[in-house]
């Protein structure tokens, strides 16, 4: 494919229709958003609103002596309504220019941007936006989603707040500016493995009767907080080095200070585009139009539709030339001085071992202090209590108010040993687990350790007791995310686990696995 030439990028997802010319670099962006007079995004409107600006957009950015050699589009995800006027706006465009057209996945686009402005390489990325919060990876081709939102975006919640406040949209931007000014108020803190809820922390932010400025202060930390730590959780998980911070959301300098805190605590390197690229914009989308046609991944205008749950890991990306693969063989290895995880480094004691949760710098000392104690608590309260059911666990020797001692399982983590025979093994134990009225919390490869046919569980720090179908859903939910997210097996790895699940859950266990499924869809449509 010809060097020559530059490539049109349209992005008008939601509320921001920008177009921008990527030759060797950006030539030119331009963004004229839709600005509702009151309350949140209406489709409709908003597609209105680009349809009316869409000659204005593109006029800005195209001159008569440009070159075209191709026109890209945000084919989804996003607003239906708002992505069909991009879309009928890129096909008028390809066929006037008779050029080809690129569907490009806006997700993905937000990463691309991001790599190709700050230099990183191969990141775990956190991707902060209003519709969208995810946790995402590179392997076998494509961006893996380590763990997300199971409601809303971060970025809608933080606009929901805001609305119920009569602030104006986007309601981030005043949030930030009046949290400097308040003291964080103690807010429910939602974390699910990987996983994270905002819905009912908005709800307590609002109810919760302190002046504006503590609330705003209040739900920032303990929102932010949750996403630095499932971004921790997925770089300790996978091994890497680099963390790439994305998304309208991402401008905020609270959480890009939180997100070098934790990087520098892990002796990781932390990236974030400057604004211009941080947010919905044109030039992410003409840039990655531009290396996808270069890799030959366009689409005939006839099938052109858009794809308002276009999910990432939906998109095979034969433009890199790497695979993506884990440095599993750095991360979480026991040596002769221990190991470190997520949040807790463990230490030998003759034949035990001592896991001991570390302050994270990152969170406000009051909700770090309260999350140490309450997770140690916790743990090894219901590690006693599932060994107690016949579930394989270390014995527990002692406990203070941040550590656990307990005995040294020999073996190996099961995320190093993926074989179905092991999965199959996770199903058994984590079958048990719920049988006993047990949901883990935090249910990944991580946390299970292989050693003479048996599946030993560990890390029971967000463990709590429910017999509900959704939290029994969620839990093997995030199980068979982390399979999809590192490796090409994990049809066969799931179904080996789910064997395993049926064989020691017995009645009910199908409810379980149909529920999962629905949590599954929530997401593709986020």
């Amino acid at each position: 494919m010809p060097d020559s030439g530059q490539i049109l990028g349209i992005e008008g997802t939601a509320w921001n229709l920008s177009a921008a010319l990527f030759g060797d670099c950006v030539i030119t962006q331009y963004s004229n958003p839709y600005r509702p007079p009151h309350g949140g995004i209406h489709p409709r409107e908003a597609a209105q609103h680009h349809a009316s600006v869409m000659k204005e957009v593109i006029s800005r950015v195209l001159t008569d002596s440009d070159e075209i050699r191709g026109i890209a589009f945000s084919q989804g995800p996003g607003l239906g309504p708002c992505l069909r006027t991009v879309a009928t706006a890129a096909r008028s465009l390809a066929l006037a220019f008779d050029v080809p057209l690129i569907g490009v996945n806006h997700c993905v686009a937000h990463i691309e941007i991001g790599r190709w402005a700050t230099g990183c390489v191969d990141p775990i990325v956190l991707y902060a936006s209003g519709a969208n919060t995810q946790v995402l990876g590179f392997l076998n081709s494509r961006y893996r989603i380590f763990g997300e939102t199971l409601d809303i975006g971060v970025g809608n919640g933080l606009d929901k707040f805001a609305r119920k406040h009569n602030l104006p949209h986007p309601g981030g931007p005043l949030i930030e500016k009046l949290a400097k000014g308040g003291s964080p108020v103690d807010l429910p803190y939602t974390v699910k493995g990987m996983d994270l809820a905002f819905s009912g922390l908005v709800s307590a932010a609002f109810d919760c009767g302190a002046p504006l400025e503590d609330a705003c202060a209040g739900l920032q930390e303990t929102a932010f907080a949750m996403c630095v730590e499932v971004t921790e959780r997925a770089l300790a998980h996978a091994g890497k080095d680099e963390v790439l911070l994305v998304g309208g959301v991402g401008a905020n300098r609270r959480l890009q200070e939180m997100l070098k805190a934790m990087c520098e605590e892990r002796g990781a390197s932390f990236y974030v585009p400057e604004n211009r690229y941080i947010g919905d914009n044109g030039a992410m989308i003409a840039l990655t139009g531009k290396i996808m046609l270069e890799a030959g991944q366009t689409i005939p205008v006839d099938d052109s539709r858009v794809i308002p749950g276009f999910r990432s890991d939906d998109v095979e990306v034969t433009w890199r030339s790497d695979t993506g693969d884990l440095a599993y063989h750095h991360a979480n290895v026991l040596d002769e001085n221990g190991a470190r995880g997520a949040e807790a480094v463990i230490e030998f004691r003759g034949s035990d071992v001592v896991k001991r949760r570390l302050p994270k710098g990152y969170r406000v000392a009051s909700l770090d202090r309260r999350l140490i104690a309450e997770r140690t608590r916790a743990e090894a309260k219901l590690i006693a209590a599932a060994r107690r059911a016949g579930v394989a666990t270390p014995v527990i020797r002692d406990i203070t108010p941040d550590s656990i001692v307990m005995e040294y399982v020999e073996g190996d983590l099961l995320k190093h040993v993926l074989i179905s025979q092991n999965v199959r093994l996770a199903g058994e134990v984590v079958g048990k687990l719920h049988r006993s009225g047990i949901v883990h919390g935090d249910l990944t490869t991580s946390n299970m350790i292989i050693h003479n046919g048996r599946c030993v569980l560990i890390d029971f720090g967000l463990s709590h007791v429910s017999a509900e179908l959704e939290s029994r859903g969620v839990d093997i939910h995030v199980f068979f995310q982390t399979l999809e997210s590192t490796s090409s097996d994990y049809r066969e790895l799931i179904s080996a686990f789910v064997s395993g699940y049926k064989n020691t859950f017995n009645e009910g266990a199908q409810d379980v696995l149909e529920r999962v499924n629905e949590i599954k869809m929530r997401g593709r449509y986020l």
